[in-house]
């Protein structure tokens, strides 16, 4: 049985030490996109690394997710979930 996977991701930028939040059906050829500054909502943000990721196996749950992590109460669950690794990057939102 092939089963396809839908990622949930959270990187931190070292240079203005804020997150992104982002949805990929390949999180790895999408987070290597983000690296090398090809992603426009990230690349003027550089350098950014992932902290963070959820996999689902339903398209409409992955998108929902992400919905939901970059509302309000989303983001406070999800610092709240990450504060010790934030804490350690120096996070300036806790």
């Amino acid at each position: 049985m092939n089963k396809k996977f839908f990622f949930v991701y959270v990187l931190f930028s070292f240079k203005d030490r804020k997150l992104y939040i982002g949805y990929s059906e390949d999180l790895e050829a999408r987070t290597k996109e983000h690296f090398k500054g090809r992603v426009r909502a990230t690349k003027s943000r550089l350098p950014v690394i992932l902290i963070y990721y959820e996999a689902y196996t339903n398209v409409k749950d992955a998108k929902s997710r992400e919905k939901f992590l970059k509302s309000g109460f989303g983001r406070s669950q999800l610092k709240k979930a990450l504060q010790n690794k934030l804490k350690q990057l120096n996070y300036k939102h806790i």
